[in-house]
């Protein structure tokens, strides 16, 4: 049985307690691991004072924030369920979804704020159930249903002193970490292929999760990080906020949106030891900074030269990577998509702290990852302990099919979706992923795409649309595309670069033709495509950044 997620946070808090733990990047709000558990404390005296049960839901929707974390660990100490909202889903949709999650309570951001009901009668009408919204700037009263004449945090002040009358100290911190099995989270997915699901995840789930991250990169007390990825979303929440905080690290959370300058601002104040990123990231900084240099007919002499001249040009290289990223970086780990392969065997070839992980919401999210030293390429690391993989196919090492998980990290299911719970899962208990894909002998995970995006041959091939995108989004002046099936013949849409230009012109025309040449040489014959259609307009996404793929048919 993996150590409870708070079993952690019962260790950390009092042994680090002056210590660092929170900061708000270029902002005011900074916690220490003591001051943290005791806010968690006050929070839990302000539930109570409000009514809020345990088990109660609470739902909180906002940007990346120092009390975002602090309102999530307070909301689950309470043992109340957590409910994750992201901040970029539209009003109506956050209304819908705080409806469907039978919240009480709401931590709510100003950005969010600004565009939901601000009538006391309209909230009422509008999501009836709830009963209390508290701000995430000073977690100050916003809507109290039941009148109970709290407006603040500090309204608690003679509780709390009540509770505690020699003041919080470290011997206060005692959480319940013997409920794995009941439910700590529900997670709304970002419905990259459809209506949003609510997905339950148990403390068992987070738990495992934080044993596979501590067994696969270790971290320390110390270390730093820069959250940028959305803590609502499990990859951000796992990732940059639960796994290296109960590691003793010292997060800084990005509230502002994370541009190339404000991101390489924040490496190099804050020295982080893991950057967890999406590929677009990396393939962006070596595509433009990297290989225009690694490209050139001297380097590539140079690059693999004998006698110690190629190791020391591409020492060279990488470290002016590293130091682009702070200097002190451990793990650089990349998720959600496959990494453009010459920009893995270039990010391999200079020994870079690359590994590339794999899940889903429905796992918490982790299904595969590996030390840095034991990722195999173009794979998305092996199964994670206390799980176990299937493919569904007679020959799961050479021949796809899709990928089933059973384990700890698994979901209960999805809230108030009977339906949608019984076929996500086989008769046996295996979650079925979605994702298509293959093993090795030793469980490596390597994924050919999503299953409902595959298309069938007119022979019968499988294609997976993802591979041949993935080849033309290195092509040039493509920033991203989708391939579909129209009449039986294969189309890709692309979004161009265009470089400023209102119009499309001829020279990206022929660059299209040209592209569409030398990508059909590099495809086998039944995936072939016949044509490439240019999108005037970005490909609409999810919160997330996922192409919504169901809109491009």
């Amino acid at each position: 049985m993996p150590k409870h997620i708070f079993t952690y946070f019962n260790e950390i808090f009092p042994a680090l307690w002056n210590e660092d733990a929170l900061t708000d990047y270029n902002g005011t709000v900074n916690y220490t691991f003591g001051g943290l558990a005791e806010e968690i404390a006050r929070l839990g005296v302000m539930f109570k004072l409000l009514g809020i049960k345990k088990g109660d839901k609470i739902a909180i929707c906002g940007r990346n924030s120092s009390h975002w974390a602090v309102a999530y660990l307070s909301i689950a100490a309470y043992e109340g369920v957590i409910v994750s909202l992201l901040q970029d889903f539209n009003a109506s949709d956050i209304q819908g979804l705080i409806n469907h999650s039978d919240a009480k309570a709401l931590f709510v951001g100003p950005y969010v704020w600004r565009n939901m009901p601000q009538e006391e009668q309209t909230i009422i009408q509008s999501m009836p159930q709830l009963e209390v919204i508290i701000s995430l700037t000073d977690f100050s009263i916003i809507f109290d249903k039941k009148r109970t004449g709290i407006t603040s945090i500090n309204d608690i002040d003679k509780a709390f002193a009540e509770q505690y009358p020699q003041g919080f100290s470290a011997a206060d911190v005692h959480y319940r970490d013997d409920n794995y099995d009941d439910l700590m989270l529900i997670n709304y997915t970002s419905g990259s292929m459809g209506a949003p699901k609510g997905v339950m995840l148990s403390y068992r789930s987070l738990s495992g999760n934080l044993y596979s991250g501590h067994t696969c990169l270790p971290n320390h007390p110390g270390q730093r990080l820069v959250s940028m990825l959305p803590l609502a979303h499990m990859f951000g929440q796992l990732a940059e906020f639960l796994f290296p905080l109960s590691g003793g690290c010292h997060i800084y959370f990005l509230a502002k949106t994370p541009t190339p300058t404000l991101l390489l601002k924040a490496f190099a104040e804050v020295k982080p030891y893991m950057i967890v990123t999406v590929p677009l990231v990396i393939e962006k900084i070596c595509k433009k900074s990297v290989m225009p240099v690694t490209n050139k007919k001297v380097m590539r002499a140079l690059w693999n030269a004998p006698m110690g001249i190629g190791p020391a040009v591409r020492k060279v290289v990488k470290n002016k990577l590293m130091k682009a990223f702070g200097g002190e970086l451990k793990y650089f780990i990349v998720g959600g998509a496959a990494v453009n392969p010459e920009v893995e065997e270039l990010l391999l070839s200079i020994h870079f702290p690359f590994v590339v992980g794999y899940g889903m919401t429905e796992c918490g999210p982790l299904i595969g990852g590996c030390l840095v030293k034991d990722f195999v390429p173009r794979s998305a690391g092996h199964i994670l302990p206390l799980n176990e993989i299937r493919i569904d196919s007679d020959d799961p090492y050479h021949k796809v099919g899709e990928i089933l998980v059973r384990g700890e990290h698994v979901m209960m299911g999805y809230y108030k979706n009977e339906q949608a719970t019984k076929d996500a899962f086989t008769k046996d208990g295996f979650l079925r992923t979605g994702d298509l894909g293959i093993i090795d002998e030793k469980e490596n995970i390597f994924i050919k795409g999503r299953n409902k995006n595959m298309i069938l041959g007119a022979s019968g091939q499988n294609i997976y649309p993802e591979e041949i995108e993935d080849k033309l989004n290195n092509m040039e002046g493509v920033l991203e595309s989708v391939v579909v099936e129209r009449e039986g013949k294969l189309v890709a849409l692309v979004f161009p670069e265009l470089n400023g230009e209102l119009e499309f012109s001829q020279s990206l025309l022929d660059l299209m033709k040209e592209n569409l040449k030398q990508l059909n040489e590099r495809l086998p014959k039944y995936s072939q495509i016949f044509k490439i259609e240019l999108q005037k307009e970005e490909f609409e996404k999810t919160p997330k950044k996922s192409i919504k793929r169901f809109l491009y048919k």
